[in-house]
């Protein structure tokens, strides 16, 4: 598997700039899966993860597509920080030269959670302006909820309880989905956003993103 592919402009790269800078605010020690098989490059972030692959806690994550100016084949999990950088260095006016090589690929326990690609059920949309205020809500009660002295073990299940908790009694959502939804600038104004379903996991699809997470098991 070769890691290094190439973007076709400089509006590429910094879509991609932008959307990673975005998940490395929600996680600044996050890592990213790219993966490419053909000329579209998909990224994977987790903003929220419960660490455990056997935890009931929530699973979160943000998925981007971009156009390849060429095939590639690409499947590996690097610090988001690493992309950055070399997506800085790519990243000038006069710039020919799209390429990205990629560092060793590493470790992330959520890139082996792969939703599905295939079986997915249109469930009814739900207006961005409802998302971005679910959003809000859930910071605002982690910050009150949360004491500043309160951290490790005992703060992770408190963010798991209000993240992992659906957004309504009937819904499937959970109330990260939004967070990631809002804070990895998926959102447009007034957009109306498509809920599908596939056995376990939701999938929220927004004009420049998808979120796919764990259905909620608690209102």
């Amino acid at each position: 598997m070769k890691n290094v592919f190439q973007l076709p402009d400089q509006e590429s790269v910094a879509d991609l700039q932008s959307y990673l800078q975005r998940a490395k605010r929600l996680d600044p020690d996050g890592m990213v899966r790219l993966r490419a098989f053909g000329t579209v490059l998909a990224a994977y972030v987790a903003p929220i993860y419960s660490g455990n692959l056997m935890d009931s806690g929530p699973t979160v994550l943000g998925l981007r597509t971009c156009e390849l100016s060429a095939e590639a084949e690409v499947d590996s999990v690097v610090p988001i920080a690493a992309v950055l950088d070399r997506l800085a260095k790519i990243s000038q006016p006069n710039n020919k030269d799209l390429s990205v090589t990629l560092p060793a690929s590493e470790r992330a326990p959520w890139a082996g959670i792969s939703p599905p690609r295939t079986g997915w059920l249109e469930a009814g949309i739900i207006g961005e302006s409802e998302l971005t205020q679910i959003a809000k809500d859930g910071i605002d009660e982690v910050k009150e909820t949360l004491p500043e002295s309160v951290g490790g073990p005992i703060a992770a299940r408190i963010r798991g309880e209000i993240w992992g908790r659906a957004i309504g009694f009937e819904s499937k959502i959970p109330t990260g989905a939004a967070f990631a939804a809002a804070g990895l600038g998926f959102l447009t104004e007034n957009e109306e956003v498509q809920i599908y379903l596939s056995d376990s996991w939701v999938r929220l699809s927004a004009s420049h993103g998808h979120v796919l997470a764990k259905i909620a098991v608690r209102p």
